[in-house]
């Protein structure tokens, strides 16, 4: 069923005002203008991620294609709900999210082409989707990041219990990050609205921190502003690579959503006029190379055979994750009613 006018509105609204006015997967690069033209012999990609993230990819994609690539950034709901609202007029040829539950909401409204099935069968079945439609490009795990003065004896076995009493105000979240909202989706899915509602606003009455993205819920760890935060695991893989000594640890809760092994991933849009090109940039983010650069860059698990993550990284496959099927965490929208109306956004 189509997004209500009135939701999308309230969504890009939201998220582009407490994103100040649309920054990327991380808050550091403005969204492009929806009314510039695409590029006449490229295509055109809209970014969940950020520049530092996929820019030197896009700029060897352009050397390798001869192509030109016009990417436009913005938080990923928000460039979700703007897919949605363009219809068939987006020119987007490719949406590359950061995470799978927005992709799935893309899916679920019928605006991605089918993936071409050697691009697909790069990577596991349990990191693409069943239809076809979107792929994974990286792994991430979601973690209770934590400070030097947190006893890691005392961190709970579930991410549900960081609303108990002894975490009053001690806690850190991005409610406008596209992980964290996947993950709240997730939640819905695994454990019932009720749950996930309750969470939510629990967690509010129990004076969590919110925070623009989840590089400023690690460094306000680091700084002792907050004892533990909710976020990816490869923010402080990356803090450490520079700093081994940085201040911050994660803990991986056993079968818990506070351990959910999401990914980004990207898909074709139906409309798009550059099918093949669309689909050949899709096909090079599993490359040897673009795997590699995940991996060595941002600190991500690739999710191709023959490409290892880190060495300071947990295998993928040791990680204490919850079973669960990725292309079912599509709802993005009812995600967002819920933390609409519980004030978290």
């Amino acid at each position: 069923m189509p997004w209500p006018q009135t939701l999308i509105a309230a969504i890009l609204a939201a998220l582009l005002a407490a994103a100040g006015a649309g920054c990327g997967e991380e808050g550091e690069s403005g969204a492009g203008d929806p009314d510039a033209p695409s590029g006449a012999e490229g295509i055109t990609v809209y970014s969940g991620r950020i520049p530092p993230e996929i820019g030197p990819l896009i700029d060897l994609y352009e050397q390798r294609s001869g192509k030109d690539i016009e990417v436009r950034f913005g938080e990923t709901a928000a460039l979700a709900a703007q897919i949605v609202e363009e219809g068939e007029n987006s020119p987007a040829d490719v949406f590359f999210a950061q995470d799978a539950g927005a992709l799935g909401a893309i899916e679920a409204e019928g605006r991605f082409e089918q993936l071409p099935a050697a691009t697909l069968e790069r990577v596991p079945a349990r990191f693409r989707s069943r239809a076809g439609e979107w792929v994974g490009t990286s792994g991430r795990a979601r973690v209770i990041a934590y400070g030097e003065d947190v006893d890691p004896d005392d961190l709970p076995d579930s991410v549900l219990d960081l609303t108990g009493e002894e975490w009053q105000g001690r806690v850190g979240w991005a409610p406008i990050n596209g992980s964290f909202q996947a993950f709240i989706t997730a939640m819905r899915l695994t454990e019932g609205e009720d749950v996930a509602r309750d969470f939510v606003e629990g967690m509010l009455a129990n004076g969590v921190q919110p925070y623009e993205n989840n590089i400023a819920i690690r460094d306000a760890i680091a700084a002792g502003e907050i004892d533990v935060g909710l976020i990816n695991h490869y923010y402080v893989a990356q803090a450490k690579a520079e700093d081994p000594d940085y201040p911050v640890e994660i803990h991986f809760p056993p079968n818990d959503l506070g351990s959910m092994v999401n990914v980004a991933g990207a898909g074709v849009l139906a409309g798009s006029d550059q099918v093949g090109e669309a689909e050949a940039f899709v096909d090079f983010l599993l490359s040897r190379e673009a795997q590699e650069f995940f991996a060595g860059s941002t600190e991500e698990y690739p999710l191709i055979d023959g490409v290892a993550p880190d060495r300071s990284l947990i295998p993928l496959d040791e990680i204490p994750h919850p079973a669960l099927d990725l292309s079912r965490i599509d709802d993005l929208e009812g995600t967002l009613e819920l933390l609409q109306s519980s004030g978290a956004l």
